[in-house]
């Protein structure tokens, strides 16, 4: 059995390099960073640390972290983008609260198993889906969204899933918010292959 001391230094070093991780770790990258199993249980018992989602772990002692949700997708699903409805919601574009997080991943991919939070999993192509991404740092965590322009895009591509009207309110709200930029919009539409969809509905808010 380990001292009580090296117990202590043991528990202290782990809950050192979650911090440093921004606050939240992985079973397997708790593992590769010489954390034993029975320190991050006996941190969790102690309740110095609580279990987010199925292999993740926060510390109890840090700030709620923003965007949650978005945290857990990149750490679960690190080649997955937040797209669609969630993404227009990151933006500020859409008056909708999305349900499930919207994620897009490439085509010939497979959807990760995930328990929490509820997600909606999107294939898109390969060009598609390597188009628009944003990076944000979020409690030292990356996580990838697609930009306004790009969304809308997406949502066009999309429009049959999520509802036109969710769409042109997207489309008015990116013009009263963000700086319009028509053309950037039309770029991502072709790669979508909507750009003689789109192409009106941008002609009407000029």
């Amino acid at each position: 059995m380990p001292k009580k001391k090296d117990q202590d230094n043991a528990l202290d070093k782990a809950k050192k390099v979650i911090r440093q991780g921004g606050g939240i770790i992985k079973t397997y990258d708790a593992l590769q960073a010489g954390i034993h199993p029975r320190t991050l249980y006996q941190l969790r018992d102690a309740g110095d640390i609580e279990q987010i989602s199925r292999g993740i772990y926060q510390l109890s002692d840090i700030e709620t972290i923003s965007n949650i949700d978005f945290v857990i997708v990149a750490t679960r699903i690190p080649n997955s983008v937040i797209c669609l409805i969630s993404a227009l919601s990151f933006h500020e574009i859409t008056t909708q609260i999305p349900h499930k997080v919207s994620v897009a991943i490439q085509k010939d991919s497979k959807p990760a198993a995930i328990d929490f939070p509820p997600v909606q999993f999107h294939k898109f192509s390969k060009e598609s889906f390597q188009a628009g991404i944003e990076k944000y740092q979020m409690d030292g965590v990356e996580v990838k969204v697609y930009n306004p322009e790009k969304t809308l895009a997406d949502c066009f591509k999309f429009r049959n899933k999520i509802g036109m009207d969710i769409v042109l309110e997207a489309l008015k709200l990116y013009k009263t918010r963000k700086k319009f930029d028509g053309k950037k919009i039309l770029e991502y539409a072709k790669i979508c292959r909507v750009d003689r969809i789109i192409r009106p509905y941008l002609e009407a808010t000029l």
